[in-house]
């Protein structure tokens, strides 16, 4: 009987899609199915005492504890009910009849759960105390620590929480991954936010971690369910066991005490923060060592390890801000040394899980961020090369899954640039400009990674990783370990530049073939002539030997040799042209005659002729 796995997924399955209402009257319905299938539905009047369940009753049918537990849900799921309608409404708290309503309403769900354990333990017997009745009592204990709470009983509260997280952290660790996250959302979603407020109450240190409190309770306790636990774990209250994952760290001594964010060093004031750092470092340090002995996996399969690494830095973010929020709940002022420790926090751990988030990114690109694009083979089934001599056959990858691997990498790369512009928002992000600089660089060279795939965005994808290029180098540390994450190393830089400048040179020449064959295409439609005559051409999709020359030959004007300047044109006597000389050839000479000249006559003197003489 998992007992805790039918728990949680009643409130999973109703609260998804409803409050605590709806669950309240799913668990009634749920309740009139269980009775009738038991033949325990009452009859006559509505008080009419009911027959207790035994210990028979359980071993013979199964749903007998559930009708118990179900019970005890109903009653539990109506005081949540209660409670989150007042705390909604914007009232200062639940106070007076309300809370002695919720109270009332959490008694009655121990009401049920307390049988349930005796009744188990009966069946078991006092030598030996099985899963399903250590289960019952976490849950007991679980409902009398919220009574607890309720009533302002904080040190009853936390012994009562610490054996419940004790126990379940037991169960975790004897159960496998699947149980491991079930026990761990219970304890991070109820159990520890609850045993943190009671020890704020109770003026605990907050550098005191939970698993302190769980050992420092349970040390003082003689109960029989935890002296059972003990048994078959000893080290249980020796920190082993200080988180419900089973990370193999966590123990108080190797709790981080300080944390480090550019050139500033501040302590870990908050124990959940220092204890999920803790977990985080383990996680880390484990994919280092998986990718350096999985060199060879394909990339998802890498991808897929790095989900180690965001779960606790999620949970190392949600501490922090959660460390936040009690701080202001309490008043207290942003320019407290305690606020400005937990903001400097804050922006560590989140540009750490950003950054994690990236370096999955680009390990789901493949080699060189995805500078390259190389075709896939597909692998054929079993079935469809059994009667093929290959045991390895491939396909050669179609273009439409080429095209989708395409339309994947640019979402991956949309969705890194858009992580590098929300690091911005982050507090005392901006006021640094030297690291916003750097920020820039890296937007530049994941928003070159994305724009090359034609000439234009190619040129500009080259622009970017230029720029990139000559900013300074990052001051990350540099992911020697294997793992890959934001930090762009200066050979990655150079290596996208040199390949940018080679693929701008091959489309361009590319474009440049292309437009000499479009030329010569619409050259040969329009005047398509003979080879013979086009001689001077370079025929760039080969000869077109059906045209070599015209035939049957058509008659047509034929050019000759040009007319030449005649240098004799001074020395020969053209029809037409008069004689100016005679030319004599050796040493003759030419002679000319000169007329004699004529005695010059008087003019006349005087009016028309009429001169005088």
């Amino acid at each position: 009987m998992d007992i805790t796995k039918f728990v949680v997924s009643q409130r999973d399955k109703a609260l998804l899609v409803g409050d605590y209402g709806s669950y309240r009257r799913q668990l009634s319905r749920r309740l009139l199915v269980v009775r009738k299938k038991l033949n325990y539905a009452s009859r006559g009047r509505k008080y009419t005492p009911k027959t207790p369940i035994t210990a028979e009753d359980i071993a013979r049918n199964h749903e007998f504890v559930h009708l118990l537990l179900l019970s005890a849900e109903r009653a539990w799921a109506l005081a949540m009910h209660m409670k989150s309608t007042h705390t909604a409404d914007g009232s200062r708290g639940v106070t007076g009849s309300t809370k002695r309503h919720i109270t009332s309403k959490l008694q009655k769900a121990v009401s049920y759960a307390t049988p349930l354990v005796n009744l188990l333990q009966e069946r078991d017997g006092s030598e030996t105390l099985s899963q399903s009745l250590l289960e019952a009592r976490a849950y007991q204990q679980s409902l009398r620590g919220a009574i607890a709470f309720e009533k302002g009983d904080w040190e009853r509260c936390l012994q009562s929480l610490s054996e419940t997280r004790l126990l379940y952290t037991s169960f975790a660790q004897s159960a496998g991954t699947k149980q491991d996250d079930l026990f761990r959302d219970l304890l991070s979603s109820n159990i520890d936010p609850s045993m943190r407020y009671a020890a704020y109450q109770l003026k605990l240190p907050r550098t005191m971690s939970i698993d302190t409190i769980v050992t420092r309770y349970m040390q003082r306790t003689d109960n029989a369910y935890v002296s059972e636990v003990m048994k078959s774990n000893p080290d249980l209250l020796q920190g082993l066991g200080g988180s419900a994952r089973k990370s193999g760290t966590g123990k108080p001594e190797d709790m981080p005490k300080t944390i480090k964010w550019r050139s500033r060093t501040v302590d870990l004031e908050d124990a959940s923060t220092a204890q999920a750092l803790a977990s985080l470092s383990a996680a880390e340090a484990k994919l280092a060592s998986f990718l350096s002995a999985n060199q060879d996996l394909d990339p998802k399969g890498k991808a897929a390890a790095y989900d180690d690494v965001l779960l606790p830095s999620q949970d190392a973010v949600d501490a922090t801000k959660t460390a936040i929020d009690e701080l202001t709940a309490e008043g207290v002022a942003q320019g407290d040394p305690r606020m400005q420790s937990l903001q400097i926090t804050r922006t560590a751990v989140n540009y750490n899980l950003v950054s994690w988030r990236i370096g999955r990114n680009r390990v789901l690109c493949g080699e060189h961020d995805g500078a390259t694009f190389k075709s896939e083979t597909n692998r054929k089934s079993r079935k469809q090369r059994a009667n093929e001599e290959s045991r390895v056959a491939q396909e050669e990858e179609s273009n439409g899954r080429k095209l989708t691997r395409l339309k994947e990498r640019v979402v991956l790369y949309d969705s890194t640039v858009q992580s590098l512009d929300s690091i911005k928002d982050f507090p005392g992000v901006a006021a640094d400009q030297a690291f916003v600089d750097e920020l820039e660089a890296k937007k530049a060279y994941f928003s070159s990674l994305r724009k090359r795939n034609a000439l234009a965005l190619l040129a500009r994808a080259l622009e970017l990783s230029s720029k990139s290029s000559k900013s300074r180098e990052s001051s990350d540390q540099s992911t020697a370990d294997g793992a890959t994450k934001l930090e762009v190393r200066p050979e990655q830089i150079k290596f996208l530049k040199d390949f940018l400048e080679r693929m701008v040179l091959q489309y361009r020449a590319l474009v440049e073939l292309e437009e000499i064959d479009s030329a010569a295409s619409r050259a040969k439609s329009t005047n398509p002539l003979p080879m013979i005559e086009r001689l001077d051409e370079y025929p760039s999709k080969g000869v077109d030997l059906t045209n070599l020359v015209t035939y049957p030959p058509r008659v047509q004007a034929v050019p000759v040799k040009p007319i030449f300047l005649d240098v004799a044109w001074n020395y020969i006597d053209y029809p037409g042209r008069p004689r100016k000389g005679d030319t004599a050839m050796g040493t003759g000479k030419v002679e000319q005659e000169i007329p004699k000249s004529e005695p010059k006559r008087e003019a006349k003197k005087g009016w028309f002729g009429f001169g005088r003489s």
